[in-house]
């Protein structure tokens, strides 16, 4: 494979991976035009049309999914033992990306973002905020961080925060026309507002733990969303009943913008881990960005 043809299947696999020229373009450092130009070379050269272009959105076409799921192991294997040969540097530097949902970003990147970047300024970080489940690895990330119970097991795992608890949770003004549920049960009487996981489609299970044990309800989901910031704003509005993180809505609780039901039957569950692949030589940036994470948060 010539230099030329390995740059076109990159491009490819970037924009495929994007479903955008412009921000391809950006992560490969072309201009548009010269990423467009790259792709239809790669086209002609193969004789198939590879991705679908409209003035809003880029999809890739049959051929070129399957030729996407072909090469992103390759080219992923080819990345790490390149980025392995890297990791022996003293300074650390290039990009560490991490794949995280809106309230880890918050609660447990945030507060230490700035001075990692001022104790590390060849470092750059990437964060992807992915309420769903996603595969870091197939996903290019190096690391992510999600509850403890969502890691894979194939993982290095490392706790940074404690236990998390769910929260049911609803506007003064929904709950002065609604009485306030007793038990699980009693939300299927109540308009409730529901995570939907963008990768499967599927609705956040509402689960409960009580004297008889632990339970799941079936709610009526009047609204669906996979942004929490969507659900909670819903629910300050008085649309329903949402179902959310407590750290996240502790604050409106706080306020009195939003009162908790069913505290009881919220048992807690595991905290946040930051989890990345077991490698033998990590990336000096990687490494960083990890001791700074264990160090900052090894008290809690």
């Amino acid at each position: 494979m010539t230099g030329t043809e390995y740059a076109e299947l990159a491009a490819f696999m970037e924009v495929a991976s994007e479903r955008s020229f412009r921000r391809a373009a950006q992560r490969l450092g072309l201009s548009p035009s010269a990423l467009s130009h790259t792709i239809r070379a790669l086209e002609t050269r193969l004789g198939a049309r590879l991705l679908n272009r409209t003035t809003r959105s880029v999809a890739p076409t049959e051929a070129g999914q399957q030729l996407f799921a072909r090469l992103q192991p390759v080219l992923g294997e080819m990345d790490a033992a390149v980025r392995e040969v890297g990791a022996h540097q003293d300074t650390p530097r290039g990009t560490v990306r991490v794949n995280l949902p809106r309230i880890a970003a918050q609660w447990v990147v945030g507060p230490i973002l700035a001075d990692f970047l001022a104790a590390y300024p060849g470092v750059r970080v990437d964060l992807v905020v992915d309420d769903s489940i996603t595969d870091v690895v197939a996903g290019g990330f190096d690391a992510g961080i999600r509850s403890g119970e969502l890691v894979q097991q194939d993982m290095v795992a490392i706790r940074l925060t404690p236990d998390l608890r769910m929260a049911v949770v609803g506007a003064p003004a929904y709950l002065a026309r609604h009485p306030a549920p007793q038990a699980p049960l009693q939300l299927r009487e109540h308009a409730c507002l529901t995570y939907r996981w963008r990768e499967s489609g599927t609705l956040q299970r509402w689960r409960f733990s009580g004297p008889a044990g632990a339970s799941e309800v079936a709610v009526d989901s009047v609204f669906t969303a996979n942004d929490t910031n969507l659900l909670l704003d819903a629910a300050l509005r008085g649309a329903g009943l949402a179902y959310l993180l407590d750290g996240l809505v502790a604050p409106y609780l706080a306020r009195g913008e939003l009162v908790r039901v069913l505290e009881p039957w919220c048992p807690p569950f595991a905290g946040f881990y930051l989890y990345y692949p077991n490698r033998t030589h990590m990336p000096a940036a990687l490494r960083a960005f990890v001791d700074v994470l264990k160090s900052s948060y090894a008290d809690r």
